[in-house]
């Protein structure tokens, strides 16, 4: 009977999780010394001590099979590991088997099986061999139907992926509003799409916006409405200015060419999270220091 009390006691001397500890000690038959091995040998303990550390660089894929699609996103710590060919071929084979599941959420993806192993199980052995913390951020399952075709863009190797899908048209539309995602950073895909508080915070600080350019208050309200509308311009995908002819938006394009645009989902690697403040010379003076 593995107790509560051991189980902290391996996690306080490795840093693997709790589950993980009772794992190995069940394994084990309640040896200490022998639990501790086999997290190492397992990659646990070694993923355990990386667990802290900002892994802000990385890649984004988008893998397309018939009527389905995975766009994922997959973090490490230093931009040097995503030119590793086992990190890229990681995220591929994780990419791979979503494409062969139904998963709709990142535990349901972390319980998928690559190689043997379960996802989450697969990348701590290879922040084991890599040596760096590497984490699935996210990712998203898509389908479309017969009438509806998939626009996957990679910007920059993988930097910036937009998955959109388009009713009617063809691919070559699609991978134009996926390129106009890409470069233009919307971040809805229409008007309806943007919450509502968002938009009177927006209105807030437009209305002040005018009043401190000395606008009295009731013509400053008449503003904000002309002001919210090229918000949506600026921020929503199918009202944006189409970047190869600036005089529709991309509404229009798609809708001259006989689609509608669906969805569209846009990772960019490491947005909104905490960046590294080390440089190179840094890290590799750490790493000599031990």
């Amino acid at each position: 009977m593995i107790t509560a009390k051991e189980v902290n006691e391996l996690r306080n001397i490795t840093g693997a999780g709790m589950m993980d500890c009772k794992k190995a000690l069940t394994e084990c038959n309640g040896d200490m010394s022998a639990a501790q091995d086999w997290l190492r040998e397992k990659g646990i303990a070694k993923a355990a001590k990386k667990a802290s550390r900002i892994a802000a660089e990385g890649l984004a894929n988008i893998l397309t099979e018939g009527d389905k699609a995975v766009i994922l996103e997959v973090n490490c710590e230093t931009d040097f590991v995503t030119k590793n060919t086992e990190f890229v071929e990681m995220i591929d084979n994780i990419g791979k088997a979503i494409l062969k599941s139904e998963a709709k959420d990142l535990d349901e993806i972390n319980a998928l099986e690559v190689e043997g192993q379960t996802v989450s199980e697969y990348i701590v052995s290879k922040t084991a061999k890599i040596g760096e913390k590497l984490s699935l951020r996210r990712a998203e399952l898509v389908s479309k139907s017969d009438s509806e075709h998939f626009g996957a863009y990679l910007h920059m190797g993988g930097k910036i992926a937009v998955l959109v899908v388009v009713d009617g048209s063809d691919e070559d539309i699609a991978r134009d509003v996926a390129m106009q995602a890409a470069a233009m950073r919307p971040e809805y895909l229409n008007k309806e799409e943007v919450p509502a508080e968002v938009i009177e915070r927006e209105k807030e600080i437009l209305k002040e916006q005018a009043i401190n350019e000395g606008k009295p208050a009731d013509i400053a309200e008449k503003m904000v409405s002309g002001r919210i509308q090229k918000y949506y311009k600026e921020n929503c995908l199918i009202h944006q200015a189409f970047v190869k002819d600036g005089d529709i938006d991309v509404e229009t394009y798609v809708k001259n060419h006989g689609g509608t645009v669906k969805s569209m989902i846009r990772y960019e690697v490491g947005e909104g999270m905490e960046k590294r403040s080390e440089n190179f010379a840094e890290e590799v003076a750490k790493q000599i220091n031990g």
